[in-house]
């Protein structure tokens, strides 16, 4: 659907089913954001608050709450977005089968930007504490923009076509923020924001930066998509839209004509201020810690502007959709990026960045009957070196000579590598490297290791299915559960320090020495878990979040062999929380009982209630 603006699709939603409006006038502490997980959880409605307290804008939800959804909102446009993507890994195509992709080069045609007047957008200037200033969390240190486009320029290629449009978080309140001069940026690792902003500092220049919030919900997605450096993300935009980006520039700075608001600022070299805290994708908060400083020039609205925003938090949240749409688009892509590669996985449960799984070749040595990995290392290798593949923490990589081995389906994936995986071979390590901003288990921020398991060939032990019933009687295990064939989750006792873990853990492996373990993969520990039944979910947010591979692995019959690190028994993973570690996201119980009492017998909110 070629929406105009957000009020159409807001519009086209709610004809449609899918989104209900919120008349009572809410809290945008805590209050709005509590009312969207209520409904989000439920698989509910996009939600349109008409009246928010202390503001005069209204705001709107969970746009793209279910993939359904999603893909409702882009249903004219999504198959021929998807031809482009595989014209460009396959340009042939549109030769041999000139009819087939004849409309395809008109939606090709809509992702050229067109510049236009700032004056007929109707904006008016507006401060920052007029907008809607929304606190998600208890913790939070401010009101937050959560689904911001942040626009900025290559310094030496000036335009939109050598543009970047991200999806960095912005802190309008709160900490030393001197309110309505300065807001916060937050961007992470391997972001290209961070590459224009490398370059103006060279030359000691401000970088220049506008902010769009609202505007049609393929503007959204554009800012989160992750398209090749230099391919401006206004065209990608226009394209999935239906309709080409309008732009003007004022003061020298790059404004969204279709936009709801516009925040323009600019960042000076080395000027930054303590951001967060700010509950995050991981499940966790991401702490106080110095990023730009964004200097406020001026701040615009529509006067029917609405105000976009979604809460993030323990996955699946709505951000679930994003990872969805990007792979439907772009999943082609893996294999032409990536030469061997045929799939990979962000898993959403694990909090994205912290686990991949992925499904590689091997093609040279058909003379071993893919009996070793070989190939799949060169290719975790590059997986390791792609973008924001780059973030993750755990790699899991397997062959299948079949091709009948797909890594979406978890459950199946794990088996198939934990068949095969040889420990006293397949197990590598990077120590000391880059890390997600966002992920608190290294030991530094930006900072931990990683870890690639590799398997392919036959198996070599059979998973098992029970639960061993030794497990249960071993000292400090309080639960025992098996979330997967051959993989055991342990209750342990609570985490205290490095070292006590050290002597726990060894004790733990004399334990298991003397048990038959041969159907056993994986044991995790874990505790401070308020889930009785840990499902397949809970494993992977649980292992993959709270450990760092270098610190946390160990191993029955552990030993060090040329520096590589060897295991002749089941791999043991300390997911236990650590001192440092970043607090967990919790509602405010107070705000929850209040939202639940409020709206418990509303005639359409009333169903998500409990």
């Amino acid at each position: 659907m070629a929406y105009a603006s957000l009020q159409e699709c807001i519009l086209d939603l709610e004809k449609n089913g899918h989104l209900i409006r919120i008349k009572e006038e809410v809290d945008p502490h805590l209050e709005m954001a509590t009312l969207h997980l209520k409904v989000f959880a439920k698989e509910g409605p996009a939600l349109l608050f008409e009246r928010v307290k202390g503001t005069s804008y209204p705001c709107v939800s969970n746009l793209f709450g279910t993939v359904e959804r999603s893909r409702f909102m882009f249903r004219d446009t999504f198959e021929k977005v998807q031809q482009l993507v595989q014209l460009r890994n396959n340009p042939l195509e549109g030769i041999k089968h000139p009819l087939k992709y004849a409309s395809t080069a008109f939606a090709a045609l809509k992702a050229l930007p067109r510049k236009s007047s700032l004056s007929a957008a109707g904006f008016k200037e507006i401060n920052i504490s007029d907008l809607p200033l929304i606190t998600h969390w208890e913790m939070d240190g401010g009101a937050f923009v959560t689904l911001p486009q942040v626009y900025s320029e290559d310094i030496d290629k000036p335009g939109v076509m050598a543009s970047n449009l991200g999806m960095y978080r912005i802190q309008l309140s709160g900490n030393d923020y001197e309110l309505n001069k300065e807001i916060g940026l937050h961007y992470q690792l391997h972001r290209g924001i961070g590459v224009h902003q490398t370059k103006s500092n060279a030359k000691n220049q401000a970088l220049k930066v506008s902010i769009f919030i609202g505007g049609p919900p393929s503007h959204t997605l554009a800012a989160v998509m992750p398209l090749p450096e230099g391919i401006s993300e206004l065209t990608f935009a226009g394209a999935l839209g239906g309709k080409r980006f309008k732009y003007a520039y004022a003061d020298g700075y790059c404004i969204s004509l279709d936009a709801d608001f516009v925040i323009t600022g600019e960042v000076h070299p080395n000027d930054n201020k303590p951001e967060g805290p700010f509950g995050d994708h991981l499940g966790y908060y991401s702490l106080k810690h110095p990023f730009p400083l964004l200097k406020v020039h001026k701040v615009y609205a529509k006067p029917k502007g609405i105000w976009a925003f979604t809460v993030v938090g323990r996955p699946p949240q709505e951000d679930t959709a994003f990872g969805a749409l990007i792979h439907d688009i772009s999943g082609s892509a893996i294999p032409h990026e990536i030469p061997g590669v045929k799939e990979v996985h962000a898993v959403d449960a694990s909090g994205v960045h912290p686990l991949l799984l992925a499904v590689g070749s091997e093609r040279y040595t058909p003379y071993l009957k893919l009996q070793q990995p070989s190939e799949l290392l060169t290719q975790a290798n590059h997986i390791l070196g792609t973008g924001q593949l780059s973030l993750a923490k755990y790699l899991f990589i397997a062959a299948d000579a079949t091709n009948a081995l797909h890594c979406h389906n978890i459950a199946d994936f794990f088996k198939y590598v934990f068949e095969r995986i040889n420990y006293t071979r397949d197990v590598h390590f990077y120590t000391k490297t880059s890390m997600d901003t966002l992920d608190y288990s290294g030991e530094s921020i930006n900072q931990g290791s990683k870890v690639v398991m590799a398997a392919c060939g036959e198996p070599i032990r059979t998973l098992s299915t029970q639960l061993p019933d030794f497990f249960k009687q071993l000292p400090h295990v309080k639960a025992a559960f098996m979330p997967l064939n051959g993989v055991v989750m342990l209750n342990y006792k609570t985490f205290t320090t490095a070292s006590n873990a050290q002597v726990e853990i060894e004790t733990l492996v004399e334990q298991l020495k003397t048990q038959a373990l041969e159907g056993i993969a994986q044991v995790v520990l874990y505790d401070d878990f308020e889930t009785q039944q840990l499902q397949l979910n809970d494993y992977l947010w649980i292992s993959y979040t709270r450990s760092n591979p270098s610190h946390d692995i160990y191993g029955v019959d552990a030993y060090i062999e040329n520096k590589h690190w060897c295991c002749k028994g089941p791999l043991i993973l300390d997911a236990r929380k650590k001192p440092h570690h970043a607090p967990e996201l919790k509602l405010n119980a107070s705000v929850e009982q209040q939202v639940l009492a409020r709206f418990k017998n509303h005639p359409q909110l009333g169903k998500y209630m409990d």
